[in-house]
């Protein structure tokens, strides 16, 4: 990882910055989990659950980032091992593409309860005209 001129590299494994970021994201992603918890029937639908667990995962990988940038400010251990940052890459292009994949899944489901929405009120609509028209 290179420098800047004014030393690391702003929001990089080992900086305040970085612990920030880190902690940000697991709080919105529990308070996203925690949302969709909160809706009563969720748990019907496979997606509402493949984007629990995906955002479960993602809340555990911040959290374990948060921890490991709070070890590394603590003891101003410098973090750019080339192994680590891989490891480090390899785990959020893993957690990004499935947390890319959870909101995708829940987009599509969720066009199809709005149009399922105005389906049922269309039917719905004619059938009621039905009876009134035609008793």
């Amino acid at each position: 990882m290179r420098e800047s001129r004014g030393g690391p590299l702003t929001g990089s494994r080992g900086t305040v910055s970085g612990l920030v970021l880190s902690i940000g994201r697991c709080v919105f992603t529990a308070a996203s989990v925690g949302l969709i918890v909160s809706s009563p029937g969720f748990s019907i639908y496979f997606s509402f659950c493949y984007f629990i667990a995906s955002m479960g995962l993602q809340m555990l990988w911040s959290f374990g980032l948060a921890c490991l940038d709070s070890y590394a400010l603590s003891r101003k251990r410098d973090l750019r091992d080339p192994v680590l940052v891989g490891l480090l890459v390899v785990g959020d292009l893993v957690t990004a593409i499935l947390s890319l994949a959870a909101v995708c899944s829940l987009a599509g489901v969720m066009v199809y309860f709005e149009k399922d929405r105005v389906l049922q009120a269309t039917r719905l609509c004619k059938f009621s005209m039905q009876q009134v028209l035609y008793p």
